[in-house]
């Protein structure tokens, strides 16, 4: 039996190959870029483009190969309205579809997908289960939504999938949004919060996702959608405010009105300059925390990372590509283990 991560040499799947690779593992890499990671020594790579039926065929998969999709288009970069579907939809949906029929032809019943919280849009009962109501609000949600509901017609026909909906995930190699708060704090400027600020905000971290889709496959590879987050997140203002003090900046926090920011960035929005996608600002005053005792229970999975320790971690490896270094933030730079 081999592992075959499609989307592998991306944020998440980096993580998980080098874990596989570690436990010994066969592992193989299905993705359109490869890059210069040690865990290539012993593990495999094939050049493969998700939206390409041809080129998904072509990776080799074995009836009792355990797969995985980590491929996505995520909402960074920002994209104008008109551009969202076309952007999200190739990858996230097709390329999806496409990695099932490849299964299929395979013999191949085992799958851990990714997904996203956002397919839950605005919040209805607090903390959000796994049963929270679906309704998102943009492309991006909406792709991720119809993956879910693909999923289930071919559970119905004998695969096992397994679904994972995560927070922002941070972590090495990846700062999106968080690089506008970083320029901000800085250059000692205010930080806009949208609202008060007292709301929590969840992250999760690259590595206990990596961790969770390896749990799902030991597992068995349950039918079920599973939550991803931190535990205990802090409201906003204290998130923001305790990040502010380690990097020594003057900044100080701003709370808005969040229906007025919301109805500016509409407009911002409207007028083809979006600031932020709707799927971020919409629900950035709400209390969205994601319940993930669920992973627990079925699979054993704890998140081990804390949201203050990994917003410092993003932040120090921000200052150190400013710096001119190269690489990754070392593990010790994630404290919360």
């Amino acid at each position: 039996m081999k592992h075959v991560i499609f989307g592998g040499d991306g944020f998440v799947g980096r993580h998980l190959a080098k874990k596989l690779v570690a436990d010994g593992e066969e592992v193989v890499v299905a993705d359109i870029v490869r890059s210069e990671l040690p865990h290539y020594a012993s593990a495999r790579f094939v050049h493969c483009d998700v939206t390409d039926p041809a080129s998904v065929g072509a990776v080799d998969i074995a009836p009792e190969d355990m797969v995985y999709n980590l491929s996505a288009k995520m909402l960074s970069p920002i994209q104008v309205r008109a551009k969202r579907h076309d952007f999200f939809y190739p990858v996230n949906y097709f390329g999806t579809e496409n990695i099932i029929h490849a299964m299929d032809d395979a013999g191949a019943p085992n799958l851990v997908h990714f997904t996203t919280d956002m397919i839950y849009g605005h919040t209805v009962t607090y903390p959000m289960t796994e049963e929270h109501p679906v309704s998102p609000l943009g492309e991006y949600g909406q792709s991720k939504l119809d993956t879910e509901i693909l999923a289930a017609k071919w559970r119905e026909k004998g695969m096992n999938i397994s679904l994972f909906r995560p927070r922002l995930i941070i972590g090495p190699g990846r700062l999106g949004i968080l690089e506008k708060l970083f320029k901000l704090i800085d250059h000692n400027l205010p930080v806009p919060m949208i609202g008060s600020g007292k709301n929590p905000y969840q992250f999760i971290s690259v590595f206990d996702c990596a961790e969770a889709a390896r749990l799902a496959w030991k597992a068995g590879v349950p039918n079920e959608a599973y939550n991803l987050g931190s535990l205990n997140p802090p409201p906003v203002k204290k998130l923001l405010g305790d990040l502010i003090k380690h990097a020594g900046s003057k900044s100080i926090l701003i709370p808005t009105p969040g229906w007025a920011v919301k109805r500016t960035l509409d407009l911002l929005d409207a007028l083809n300059m979006p600031l932020m996608d709707p799927e971020q600002y919409l629900i950035a005053d709400e209390e969205c925390v994601l319940d993930v005792s669920k992973g627990e229970r079925q699979l054993g999975w704890v998140p081990q990372y804390r949201d203050e320790d990994m917003l410092i971690a993003a932040y120090s490896e921000y200052r150190n590509k400013l710096a001119g270094k190269t690489g990754q933030v070392a593990r010790q730079a994630q404290p919360a283990e």
